[in-house]
């Protein structure tokens, strides 16, 4: 009986973490992306985040694994800009600029019905946030992702990019602050 209670306790566990990783891999993807400007690494990156909090993390509590896989995917995110850095310093003759066919999200019809209008109002809006994240530093990039759109707290947030709280504070302030002051308008 006590291999019941284990096996059923193991399968629980893996019911949760697969809900957490289909709760956060969309997400994931979409800061990966910005991080990177390319979606087959973002796709990348994150499954390999999402392997290694298995691999390594599964035995943990359920609230420690959204820190965990934030501080996973942004070393994975920092790993792959240092290696691009380099290739990018031997291999200077090769362009960068891989342009992927239109993505089938942006050009599905809305299914509440938004003007046209409307569509392109919040469309430029995104292009313009979008611009403004990229050109964060790095730093502050991670900070405000995880506080403002993954709903982190400053010390699940400092678990994740692995600094303390007062860090994540300063590189979150300087992040608001730089994108209201490059979107203007544009800023909710």
């Amino acid at each position: 009986m006590n291999m019941a209670v284990s096996g059923g306790l193991i399968l629980n566990s893996s019911i949760l973490l697969d809900n957490f990783l289909q709760g956060v891999q969309s997400r994931a993807f979409r800061i990966a992306q910005i991080a990177t400007g390319n979606s087959e690494d973002a796709l990348d990156l994150v499954q390999d985040a999402m392997f290694k909090l298995v691999e390594k993390y599964a035995d943990r509590e359920e609230q420690e694994w959204t820190p965990l896989f934030y501080r996973i995917l942004h070393s994975r995110i920092n790993d792959w800009h240092r290696r691009n850095t380099v290739r990018n310093r031997h291999r200077s003759w090769f362009s960068n600029t891989d342009e992927d066919g239109e993505d089938p999200i942006q050009t599905a019809p809305d299914p509440y019905g938004r003007s046209p209008e409307s569509e392109t109002e919040t469309n430029e809006s995104m292009d313009k946030l979008q611009i403004a994240l990229e050109g964060l530093p790095a730093r502050q990039q991670q900070a405000f992702l995880l506080r403002a759109w993954e709903g982190l707290d400053v010390r699940q947030t400092a678990t994740a990019m692995a600094c303390a709280e007062g860090s994540v504070k300063t590189h979150y302030s300087r992040a608001i602050h730089s994108l209201r002051a490059q979107l203007g308008e544009h800023w909710p």
